[in-house]
């Protein structure tokens, strides 16, 4: 007889791998098609499961934002790209230049997987209340994240340009993933040339270096 403890660990982690697949196929169907013409049906054909199985998931305003979670940020929830292991590992790096470097890596990484969900994110809301509320629940804890983003940069010697609610809104600006789509996706540059220009701009309007620093 096969314990049943054992049975049900293999069956919820039978659940997860179908959870996976069903988020991940409606993240590509999303962002190929925006949410309007997004289905559940072509979300199930993606994922290679029935449309039942699809539904249980859903319904698709749920999924875009599992969706969005799992693209962003590497899992589904609330956790930050701050508060994950690489985040982390930008945060406790002690020399400014190196920091800077991370955070700019790290954001620039996270738009490009992230901006063309962002554009059906952002368009849903305008229609649909529930999507809307799930836009500005979101935006607050980034405004909360980016906050604390201020903070790290004063830790590691930065200059704050500006009060501390205003450079975080600055850096909320700069870092956001319409940056990526219009510089990357519209104007056709590299990801080598947009982390450059990501990095020049947080540092002429958001944060100077300390004395010393080469871009000071």
């Amino acid at each position: 007889m096969v314990p049943r403890a054992y049975t049900s660990d293999l069956r919820t982690e039978q659940a997860a791998r179908t959870r996976e697949r069903v988020v991940r196929a409606a993240a590509a169907e999303l962002a190929e098609r925006g949410y309007e013409r997004t289905t559940l049906a072509r979300v199930a054909e993606r994922a290679g499961v029935s449309l039942e199985t699809v539904k249980a998931h859903g319904p698709k305003r749920a999924l875009l934002l599992a969706a969005f979670e799992v693209t962003f940020a590497g899992s589904e929830g609330q956790e930050s790209l701050a508060a994950r292991p690489e985040g982390q590992a930008v945060a406790g790096t002690t020399d400014p230049e190196d920091f800077l470097d991370g955070l700019v890596a790290l954001v620039a990484a996270a738009n490009e997987r992230v901006a063309a969900l962002w554009s059906a994110f952002t368009s849903a809301a305008r229609s649909d209340e529930a999507v809307a509320a799930e836009l500005a629940a979101l935006l607050d804890r980034r405004r909360a994240d980016l906050r604390a983003s201020v903070d790290v940069l004063a830790d590691h010697g930065f200059r704050l340009r500006a009060p501390r609610d205003e450079a975080a809104e600055s850096l909320s600006y700069l870092l956001a993933p319409d940056g990526w789509t219009h510089f990357a996706a519209g104007a056709g540059w590299t990801c080598e040339r947009y982390r450059a220009w990501l990095r020049d701009a947080v540092v002429r309007l958001v944060a100077a270096p300390p004395p010393g620093d080469a871009d000071a």
